[in-house]
């Protein structure tokens, strides 16, 4: 698949690149996208919730009541879940919500994600770019000479590049990545695609 390289000011170069079909070209696998997503979702869980049961009560063990005669239920603690204060039952208590998944199948899934941006279209590859300082605004002007603006947008990078990274940190709709940290949830999350012609090497070389 044949795509056209734009410079930052949005105007042709006049050069092309081929993204492989091995990675842009294949059928999506819906079921490894659903597993990668899910995991990296549950990553991003702290999994510090917490409530109290009935021995972790501070209250009296005094028996509150007679055991027969009174008509209702039996109480043996002011700390029981039936009353209020009490303890909750089978409440969230602190857990590790990660899971594990084989790196083939979390290949995959990059794969199928960067196939359905190629299919629909909303890839766009722009020649390496790099500012002089960190500056929002000169990142939002290349966004919008690629007329992206507003848009869920991921950028990738083919390497660290501190400028740009910290240029378009605080816009709302846009993310900046690189290409050894690229990851499915990011690529379906975004509406366009924009890759630095470096990246498309690198990205190649990971998911082959």
């Amino acid at each position: 698949m044949e795509i056209a390289v734009l410079k930052n000011s949005g105007e042709d170069t006049g050069r092309k690149v081929n993204l492989s079909d091995e990675i842009f070209g294949i059928e999506p696998n819906d079921h490894a996208i659903y597993l990668d997503v899910k995991q990296f979702l549950a990553n991003q869980r702290q999994g510090t919730h917490k409530s109290k049961e009935r021995a972790e009560i501070a209250g009296s063990t005094k028996k509150i009541k007679r055991q027969k005669g009174t008509g209702t239920a039996r109480a043996g603690s002011i700390k029981s879940p039936v009353f209020r204060g009490g303890g909750r039952v089978f409440g969230p208590q602190p857990r590790n919500y990660s899971f594990k998944l084989n790196k083939k199948l979390k290949q995959l899934a990059r794969k199928s994600a960067l196939a359905y941006k190629a299919k629909d279209q909303n890839v766009l590859v722009l020649e390496d770019f790099n500012f002089e300082a960190p500056k929002t605004k000169d990142f939002i002007n290349v966004l919008n000479n690629i007329s992206v603006n507003g848009k869920k947008t991921l950028v990738v990078l083919g390497d660290n590049n501190k400028n740009v990274i910290l240029s378009g940190r605080n816009i709302q709709n846009a993310k900046v990545t690189t290409a050894d940290s690229l990851n499915t949830y990011d690529v379906l999350n975004a509406e366009s695609l924009v890759l630095s012609e470096s990246s498309i090497e690198k990205i190649e070389n990971l998911l082959k």
